[in-house]
């Protein structure tokens, strides 16, 4: 029979993350996904957000680009006699995101008034 250790456990300590450091309680962060079909108006747009925060002396984090979502669609070129004729169609969206840390009043004032190109969408989210 195998001999179980009578010595009491402890938890161990471990040690913070790089992520409980950075995290504070009265920080604000400001996080900006900005969306297109077409990359170079993206990176435009995205040049244009950190210009603006930037003026403002605000910190930024990023941006950093997120994973290119590719929406695929076949259909048929013939709808009777060429059944086996298809093409493809794909629809990239690519993306980035921009976190803003302690944005002061004008910084978010500046940021709303902003005029961006047509074809970028732009979600904001108070972290």
């Amino acid at each position: 029979m195998p001999v179980k250790s009578t010595k009491p456990k402890t938890a161990k300590a471990t040690k913070p993350k790089a992520a409980d450091k950075e995290k504070k309680e009265g920080d604000i962060r400001l996080r900006i996904r900005v969306r297109a079909y077409e990359n170079k108006i993206l990176d435009a747009s995205v040049k244009q957000i950190m210009d603006t925060a930037l003026r403002h002396d605000a910190k930024i984090m990023g941006p950093t680009p997120l994973p290119t979502e590719i929406r695929k669609y076949t259909v048929n070129r013939s709808p009777f006699v060429y059944k086996n004729s298809r093409e493809q169609f794909e629809i990239r969206t690519h993306k980035r995101v921009i976190d803003i840390l302690n944005p002061n009043g004008k910084t978010v004032e500046a940021l709303t008034n902003l005029s961006l190109p047509s074809g970028v969408e732009i979600d904001v989210k108070m972290m």
